[in-house]
């Protein structure tokens, strides 16, 4: 017998698949980064995004994620942080220091995967994620609990490598059409404003 129920892991798969696809912060720093810095750029921010899954992933599955949820005060640092990075990642993008659409990468390969790890793992609606939909799909009678979610999480970033890996590939032949200083300026100036309305929303939801 198998660890996970295969009647739950088709629920988990479609589940999973709605989330991945909705838009969200992983998502735009993605194009953003592969539309400024290039594909292989991009594909380092799918890394770290897919870096940053296998972070909560072990905290699920050491129940450290629920002890963060269980205490409240811990939780809003947590939303604190990871809205002020989104924001400060708004901000670079308004002063055009990093999205300037040119010939030439302006990204460190370094700093692609490093910014999507930190915006995955600094986000608390992904804790949520883990934590609310994951238990979900569990099977207690199966035993083996913590290798359950392990594989649930295994699922979740072989569906989000799916959905962003193409797109961070196919959002590189965009690139010859954006190499207008205008639309460059455009481009960062929507990303940056976008950011920081995600970076406001979590405040928003967290507290008020």
């Amino acid at each position: 017998m198998g660890p996970l129920d295969p009647s739950l892991t088709i629920s988990f798969v479609l589940t999973a698949a709605a989330v991945v696809l909705s838009p969200g912060p992983d998502t735009l720093l993605i194009l953003r980064y592969t539309l400024g810095s290039g594909r292989k750029v991009g594909l380092a921010a799918v890394a770290g995004v897919q870096l940053g899954l296998l972070v909560h992933t072990a905290l699920a599955v050491t129940g450290l994620s629920v002890l963060l949820l269980s205490a409240p005060t811990l939780f809003k640092i947590v939303a604190v942080a990871g809205a002020a990075y989104l924001g400060w990642l708004g901000v670079q993008s308004l002063r055009g220091t990093e999205l300037a659409l040119g010939a030439t990468p302006n990204v460190a390969v370094r700093k692609a995967l490093r910014d999507a790890m930190v915006t995955n793992i600094l986000n608390p609606k992904v804790i949520v994620l883990f934590v609310a939909l994951f238990p979900n799909f569990v099977d207690p009678a199966r035993g083996r609990v913590a290798e359950q979610l392990v594989w649930l999480a295994a699922i979740l970033i072989v569906i989000n490598v799916a959905w962003q890996a193409p797109m961070a590939w196919g959002s590189d032949t965009l690139r010859r059409w954006l190499l207008a200083p205008l639309v460059a300026t455009a481009v960062a100036r929507s990303t940056g404003i976008v950011l920081i309305a995600f970076a406001v929303a979590m405040l928003i939801e967290h507290f008020f």
